[in-house]
Formats: C-alpha cells, structure tokens, sequence
C-alpha cells in the first residue's frame, strides 16, 4: 500500500497535535475541524478503507472505538454526547485511503448530515 500522510504522522516525520497514543492506535486534532471538538483516531497499522476490514483485524477497529470512548470521557463530552464517523471511499467522503475515525464534539449534530442530493440521483 502506498504511504499516506497518516503513515508520516505516525512515525512523527510530520508534525500534528497527538492527543493518545498507544501500541495500536494514535488520536490527533483534526486540521480542517468541522466542530468545536474534532479528532481523528486511527490504527497505526494501514487498513485503506472499511472495505478491507476482515477478521484478522477487527479487534483493532473495535480498540479504535474504545480509544475514542475514553478520550471522549477524559475530555468531558461522552454524557453531553458526540458523533463518529468513518468514511469509505470516494462518494463516502473518504479523502486518506487509511482508515480513521471522526470524532466530533461540542455542539449539536444535525440529521441527516447532507442535504445536498446524492450524485447518483441527480
């Protein structure tokens, strides 16, 4: 698989403001932040996108959800609530082909997220 900037984050060759870290999993402050709260957690070992997820590596995808429960709990939001998010591929909104989880936080989330139609029923 090809390197992404994911990959760079990981092995600290770029900068980004890292708030967890462990063996499997790194949680960092989102650029682009589309809340007041917004984090990506991510594993640290490349799965391009939801559709590669298989056996072998669904314990790591469930620890990903376990990291953003409890950052989500030690930064004071889990009982006011929040949103997760992964995206898959192009017309999912999935921009790095690593897998990561949105965690948005901080304000009220609005259903459904998009009100734009859908390309395929324009």
């Amino acid at each position: 698989m090809a390197e992404t900037i994911f990959d760079k984050i990981i092995d600290k060759s770029i900068p980004a403001d890292i708030i967890y870290e462990d063996d499997q999993a790194l949680a960092f402050k989102d650029i682009n932040p589309q809340a007041p709260i917004h984090f990506l957690v991510i594993p640290k070992k490349q799965i391009a996108t939801v559709n590669d997820i298989n056996e072998d590596n669904e314990a790591l995808v469930g620890h990903l959800y376990t990291v953003a429960a409890k950052l989500a709990a030690e930064l004071g939001f889990a009982t006011e609530g929040f949103r997760t998010v992964m995206n898959c591929n192009e017309f999912g909104g999935q921009t790095v082909y690593h897998i990561h989880l949105h965690v948005l936080a901080g304000k009220m989330m609005g259903w459904p997220p998009y009100t734009d139609k859908p390309k395929h029923l324009e």
